[in-house]
């Protein structure tokens, strides 16, 4: 599964002055991204808004995703929830899952399973999955941490579940994680501005944020690192030290389509409630570092 090494880039969902799917601002960030050299491409994860679009709206956003792709780099699909069942039955039924290479599937938000609950959520996903199937750990919107013993327990006992998406920000996990894991199981970063360090303990890469708006920079601090030139991918980590504050600074993924918007590569900054845009003085700074 090295193919999921590298970056993978977590998509937005581009929305017109009318609040629906802007088709080919979407097409153009595909192409701007793929242009930029990510590894691979996620569509329907926290960034795309997955959670405010329809169930046709989901399917037309992978349809477009894919559409542009067209078979130049391996999709990744998020299919995701607090209720199991619902899950196991997207498995069998989403048409568009033909479309993807894996899927990525969060933790259960709002439910706060034990650990116990939390390996036996993603034990039935991964027995009814025809993908591999990376796991997604972000407690600070989940309220429940992935813990390392859980995720080593998945890792060794499911040859399909073959990464981890790991976001909690706690390097005492990731490296227990990178330490004892399967040879052929990865550590993937959640964080843009961890990134860099969860290479120097043994990820393998990160599904990004950043890499939407700056493809070119996020690829190469990664791809330098992979290969042990940590003084080069140092530089554009400090070069990038701006962005990973202000992008964040006002929700995800508020920040990045500002900074889509500044560059031209998206026609309208527009958001679906209960997310907005970012303020006009935030977008000025965003602007002036990305322009």
């Amino acid at each position: 599964m090295k193919k999921f090494s590298g970056v993978g880039v977590a998509l937005v969902t581009p929305f017109d002055e009318n609040g629906r799917v802007d088709e080919a601002s979407l097409r153009a960030v595909v192409d701007h991204v793929i242009g930029g050299g990510v590894d691979y491409l996620v569509a329907l994860g926290t960034t795309s808004e997955a959670a405010t679009l329809s169930k046709s709206e989901r399917e037309r956003v992978v349809e477009i995703v894919a559409e542009q792709n067209d078979g130049r780099l391996p999709i990744v699909i998020g299919v995701g929830g607090n209720n199991t069942a619902v899950i196991l039955e997207e498995l069998q039924l989403l048409p568009y899952l033909r479309h993807g290479d894996a899927i990525l599937t969060v933790a259960p938000y709002y439910n706060k399973p034990t650990q116990e609950g939390l390996y036996l959520h993603f034990r039935a996903i991964a027995e009814r999955t025809p993908l591999p199937l990376i796991l997604y750990n972000v407690p600070g919107r989940c309220s429940v941490n992935i813990n390392a013993d859980t995720a080593l327990r998945l890792a060794n006992d499911f040859e399909n579940i073959i990464a981890v998406k790991e976001a909690s920000g706690n390097f005492e996990q990731a490296t227990t994680i990178a330490a004892e894991k399967p040879a052929d199981f990865l550590l993937l970063s959640g964080d843009d501005a961890l990134a860099l360090p969860f290479v120097s303990i043994g990820a393998e890469g990160v599904i990004s944020v950043i890499a939407n708006a700056l493809p070119d920079e996020c690829v190469s601090m990664i791809h330098r690192a992979l290969e042990d030139d940590f003084m080069e991918a140092r530089e554009i980590h400090h070069q990038l030290r701006g962005l990973y504050k202000l992008l964040f600074q006002e929700g995800n993924p508020a920040g990045v389509k500002a900074a889509l918007h500044a560059r031209g590569i998206i026609e309208t900054n527009q958001l679906r409630l209960p997310l907005c845009p970012v303020s006009d003085a935030l977008y000025r700074e965003i602007r002036e570092l990305v322009s």
